[in-house]
């Protein structure tokens, strides 16, 4: 027997970011809306804890304890008081530490995995507790939607979406390291009075109401400067893409792939064919928002 999960990427359509905290975190107000670019994961009975996976950029994924599907089952298996002897097949689609949540994916794909493959009955609250431990995206990549996370990002307020909007992904070369754009924000804020980090009421508008015009002018990601200081060239590609036709650009979560908000299906293809021949960055996805989070596909 074995259980596969699909389970969705995400982009910031807000990311306010407060000063560091003395844990080293930041707070957060962190609007999510998962997006139709989808790893899947399968759990299949084995004599050890085993990962592998396949995929574009397969090779840049760890297959040991610090990935992020291993450590959920571990997690999942210590709660129960057994032994977390599973296979887990991870089928990358994600962009790979692209500021897309792809890991924080695998890690609530596997979970859900899990507790189908071994019967452990967990329920919601458990799962998005284990979720909270593991990383500050993981809980998001469970329920999918739209949501408004705070503290680190992992408290949950689902919010409302009124319509379906549509993106192109550009996905860069290499990645960004999350905790290396975070100094970064630290750096460039240091001697600043950094505000509180609140959601936007006109976002928060913009996604009720279905309205892609007012959230394209709605868009902000506070680490975007930092990420654009450690990568300058994703200026360029910004550019790219809002000279294409996109309403509005964005570095997505700590970069470093950049989203673009466009208005319809025909315009998305168009912006990502125009980003791919710009050569500011090395593929160009589309997708559409919201999409639902971690599924269980098939058995």
């Amino acid at each position: 027997m074995s259980i596969t999960v699909r389970v969705p990427a995400k982009v910031n359509v807000q990311l306010a970011v407060g000063a560091a905290r003395p844990d080293g975190f930041h707070d957060l107000a962190n609007v999510f809306l998962a997006v139709s670019l989808y790893d899947e994961v399968t759990a299949t009975p084995a004599d050890e804890l085993r990962i592998t996976c396949s995929g574009p950029d397969a090779d840049q994924v760890p297959l040991d304890t610090t990935n992020l599907a291993a450590r959920a089952a571990a997690a999942l298996a210590a709660r129960h008081g057994i032994s977390p002897d599973v296979h887990l097949h991870i089928a990358k689609d994600i962009p790979v530490a692209g500021g897309m949540a792809g890991g924080s994916a695998d890690g609530a794909g596997a979970l859900l995995a899990c507790d189908a493959l071994w019967g452990t009955g967990a329920t919601r609250d458990e799962l998005l507790d284990i979720c909270a431990g593991l990383g500050s995206d993981v809980p998001f990549s469970l329920v999918g939607g739209a949501a408004l996370g705070t503290g680190r990002g992992e408290r949950l307020t689902p919010l409302e979406v009124g319509g379906t909007f549509h993106w192109v992904f550009a996905v860069a070369d290499g990645g960004l390291s999350t905790p290396a754009v975070y100094g970064e924000f630290d750096r460039l804020t240091a001697g600043t009075d950094v505000p509180a980090p609140a959601a936007s009421p006109a976002l928060l508008d913009a996604l009720r109401t279905g309205d892609t015009t007012l959230l394209a002018g709605a868009l902000v990601n506070d680490l975007q400067p930092a990420a654009l200081s450690l990568r300058p060239s994703l200026a360029a590609t910004l550019a790219a893409g809002t000279d294409a036709g996109a309403l509005a650009g964005l570095v997505s979560g700590s970069g470093p792939t950049t989203a673009f908000l466009v208005k319809d299906e025909e315009t998305a293809r168009t912006v990502a064919d125009a980003l791919i021949a710009s050569g500011t960055c090395r593929t160009a996805r589309t997708a559409t928002s919201p999409a639902t989070g971690a599924t269980q596909i098939r058995t």
